[in-house]
């Protein structure tokens, strides 16, 4: 019996080849998700239908009773609104669900019943992808660009990764990855900048298909885009070929195959497709792109392909069985000759062995913070950026799988792995990573790195972080534990100016859900910002000073292990009731550890906290949260070079906000702190103003 319903007996047999059968439910079932849902795009996943269909039928090296494979294929949808193309496929294919809970039908990644449910609440067919969401998806994409961008970082983890695992006769690791992208990807700058590199990187297992259908949201491509594609990328060191009719499956087939005979270059196909294709019918192409077909061009396609008018989400006969004995028979093939190579490799190479466990459970080696060093109290102390390299290499020491590196600023961020090479190339085993100035880029290599078990990080200065924005989100989104090193973390910097000095940046990523984002205030808080960021299974963004910062006598002041909970008391009143309580962030903890001292001396019983995390705060319980920030204590001054935005949710609606509303200043670093009024006098005289607003209050 076939799957799906309808009101008319089926044409059967088809007047169709199997082949054709298969493109065409994939196509239908598109159509008939998205005219249910009354949402989404069915032009897309029309048009490439022949076009998924022969990579994953004839190509792709995945076994969908092993979705997690990792040696599997990678297949990244970087034009996410097509997303009906990566569910359909997911759905015939026969993808399991990984972890498979709650007893989904047959144990399927996606079900028929997922399909109706496309782009509903809950569905596992949300209306773009969704990793961790949907078994079979490798990213989350959407926003256009950051799907190539992943990809870029998924095919340099396979290169690194046969670097570092594969032995003679023993290959662990040969991969590829296949992106699927449209117009808007190649519009989009993050995807020219990952580009460039994977050209410069010569990263032989990337594969982009470029959907060239010449349609957007807005019309034809005419309108704002009209360079030559393919001549631009042959200049970033692509091999580029082209398939001028997506129907034609050989020419695909011909152009998949070269790819693979091509390893030493990524390789662009440029395929020539008409959006909404099938659907001759459907003047308004933009519409096709963008929304439902309708009801009536919905019956005049299916027309068009031979197929019951009135059917709906119809699966014919065959057509699973036909999967089953393409990518499902040869994936399960060799996923069985892989299976047994690692067996062999497990047995040769036992150290290594264990380097790969690592891998496979994203755990971390034992004794991975042996060495995290520990620093002596120091009035003139370090740069927390220079602090925080310290700890990076003190990791790095121990986890081999640790990898990163900078926007062409490592001498800047101090963020290189010593001894660790430069990855090129020529050299793709090394750990220390050049991006280029592609902040864009490096934020979602990073993620495609992360995507593929490694532990990366990319650095540059905090200001940039908005150039990143997209990626950082989307690690949120996926949560995925990636590593963002910011330096240069407020007006501190100096003379650099305003165009340089970070404002906002602090509070545009607290407000990231699921990032944690960290401000250490001296060299011994930076060791523990990065012990918390590698045992964070999501996302932390550390932010560093350019300029030195005093280091704390811990003996005097807590122990800086108080970081794991995003804020703690450092110093407090000698007996433990504070008038007034200090909240300081960063590089402005040291002028409110001077405005305590002071007030002490004045007889003021005042209250230090370092808060390096208000989402390390936050994810504290009621108590501790009061511990350190009693609701009895009303006088409260923060202290943040930094946007005041936000700060009244610790300090309250009276409470005195020493921050920045304005952009900053060229000048020495002291002078610019003293302009902007970050000062152990100024603290001093708010916390005062503080109390004598409380006292004027009780009166």
């Amino acid at each position: 019996m076939s799957r799906g319903t309808a009101t008319k007996p089926q044409v059967s047999p088809f007047e169709l080849n199997i082949d054709d059968v298969c493109i065409n439910t994939i196509r239908t079932l598109s159509m008939d998700a998205v005219q249910k849902a009354n949402s989404g795009h069915p032009g897309t996943p029309m048009a490439l239908a022949p076009l998924v269909y022969t990579l994953w039928q004839r190509f792709l090296r995945f076994d969908p009773d092993n979705p997690g494979w990792p040696n599997r294929d990678r297949f990244v949808l970087s034009n996410g609104h097509a997303s009906m193309l990566l569910y359909a496929i997911l759905h015939l294919a026969g993808v399991k669900e990984r972890d498979a809970k709650g007893g989904r039908p047959d144990g399927l990644a996606v079900t028929l019943e997922d399909i109706k449910a496309f782009r509903q609440l809950d569905s596992k067919c949300p209306g773009h992808p969704e990793y961790g969401r949907t078994t079979g998806v490798e990213a989350t994409t959407g926003p256009l660009g950051q799907g190539c961008g992943m990809s870029v970082g998924m095919a340099l983890a396979g290169k690194w990764l046969a670097k570092k695992f594969n032995k003679p006769g023993l290959t662990i690791f040969d991969y590829d990855v296949f992106t699927v992208c449209g117009d808007g990807d190649m519009m989009e700058g993050v995807a020219s900048e990952a580009a460039s590199l994977a050209g410069h990187l010569m990263l032989g297992n990337l594969c982009w298909i470029y959907d060239n259908n010449r349609v957007t949201i807005e019309g034809h491509t005419d309108l704002a885009f009209s360079e030559n594609v393919g001549a631009r990328f042959l200049s970033y060191g692509w091999n580029v070929d082209r398939v001028g009719d997506v129907n034609d499956t050989e020419r695909l087939a011909q152009a998949l195959t070269k790819f693979r005979e091509t390893p030493d270059v990524p390789s662009l196909i440029i395929v020539d497709s008409h959006i909404g294709y099938g659907a001759p019918h459907k003047h308004d192409t933009s519409a096709a792109h963008g929304e439902p077909l309708g009801e009536e061009e919905v019956r005049l396609a299916k027309r068009s392909y031979g197929w019951p008018e009135d059917a709906t989400f119809l699966v014919p006969d065959g057509v699973t069985k036909h999967f089953e004995t393409g990518i499902g028979a040869r994936g399960k093939q060799a996923w069985q000759a892989w299976n047994k190579i690692l067996k062999d490799f497990r047995t040769k190479y036992s150290e290594l062995s264990a380097e790969y466990d690592l891998l496979e459970s994203m755990g971390l080696p034992q004794g991975w913070d042996a060495d995290l060093p520990s620093f002596p109290a120091d009035a003139k102390g370090l740069a927390t950026r220079a602090s925080g390299a310290k700890a990076l290499n003190a990791i790095a020491a121990h986890d081999p799988l640790l990898i990163g590196g900078a926007a062409d600023l490592a001498p800047s961020t101090k963020t290189n792995i010593e001894g660790g090479g430069d990855v090129e190339a020529n050299n793709y085993s090394a750990r220390n990573l050049h991006f280029g100035i592609r902040e864009h880029a490096m934020g979602a290599i990073v993620n495609g790195l992360v995507l593929s078990g490694l532990r990366a990080y990319g650095s540059t200065f905090l200001n940039f972080s908005d150039y990143m924005k997209a990626a950082i989100r989307l690690s949120a989104l996926m949560e995925v534990p990636a590593i963002f090193v910011f330096t240069h973390d407020s007006i501190g910097l100096g003379e650099d100016g305003p165009t340089h000095q970070p404002i906002e940046q602090l509070l545009a990523l607290r407000g990231i859900p699921g990032l944690v984002t960290l401000r250490p205030a001296d060299a011994n808080e930076t060791v523990e910002a990065w012990r918390v960021m590698q045992l964070k299974k999501h996302p932390a963004c550390l932010a560093l000073s350019r300029q030195p910062l005093p280091t704390f006598d811990r003996k005097t002041y807590a122990s800086a292990n108080g970081v794991a909970r995003g804020a703690y008391v450092m110093a407090d009143a000698k007996q433990g009731t504070p008038a007034v309580i200090l909240i300081g962030t960063g590089s402005e903890v040291s002028i409110c550890a001077e405005a305590f001292e002071e007030l002490k001396r004045k007889g003021v019983a005042a209250r230090l906290v370092s808060m390096p995390s208000w989402e390390l705060f936050e994810e504290q319980d009621d108590a501790y949260r009061e511990s350190v920030l009693p609701r009895s204590v009303k006088a409260r001054v923060s202290v943040e070079a930094g946007s005041v935005i936000g700060w009244d949710r610790y300090v309250g609606p009276d409470g005195a906000r020493i921050g920045m509303r304005t952009f900053g200043a060229s000048a020495p670093v002291k002078d610019t702190m003293r302009n902007f009024g970050f000062t152990a006098e100024a603290v001093v005289a708010a916390a005062k103003h503080q109390l004598a607003l409380i006292e004027g209050g009780a009166k």
